[in-house]
């Protein structure tokens, strides 16, 4: 469980800030990350922290800004960039969670995103979870299918905890 005043979670590329204001609705600390900052006015007059960074720059092809354990959960929703993954998971503290959603193979069968490059191949996110060698994660829920809502797509979710083991908090 998220400790209001001491835990953080992280809303990496967080566009408008659906999720953002969510996490802030109970009383949770939340930092909302996005290369675009149009969103971010909304998010800071209710006292949302922002941070406007592009995840994608850099000389390695990415440049992620934050320190190992330092988020309670990090969410991604609508976004791929492969080479975070590792960085994402040493991110977390012991028990973090990661929530993480995006577009699968097949998309382009339902529109955009249809570039292979921004779909996650089958399983892709179950494998993710190990791209860290240094971490392990707890694997909590896994889909990859079809959605009907908002609008027909193929989508991988996933929710897992990083854990050294299994435990009674690794159930839905």
């Amino acid at each position: 469980m998220l400790q209001a005043q001491s835990d953080l979670v992280l809303d990496l590329a967080c566009g408008s800030g659906r999720n953002s204001f969510y996490i802030h609705s109970l009383d949770v600390r939340v930092l909302g990350l996005d290369r675009d900052g149009q969103g971010f006015p909304a998010l800071n007059d209710i006292g949302i922290e922002t941070q406007l960074h592009d995840l994608e720059a850099g000389d390695a092809g990415y440049d992620w800004p934050f320190a190992e354990h330092r988020f309670a959960a990090i969410i991604v929703c609508n976004y791929l960039h492969r080479p975070l993954f590792p960085h994402l998971l040493a991110s977390l503290k012991p028990d973090g969670l990661l929530i993480y959603e995006t577009f699968a193979t097949g998309n382009e069968n339902f529109g955009k995103p249809s570039n292979p490059a921004f779909l996650l191949r089958p399983a892709e996110l179950l494998a993710q979870m190990q791209s860290n060698p240094t971490v392990t994660m707890s694997v909590i829920a896994y889909e990859d299918g079809y959605v009907g809502l908002p609008k027909p797509a193929m989508v991988q979710r996933i929710c897992a905890r990083k854990t050294e083991k299994i435990s009674v908090l690794d159930k839905l």
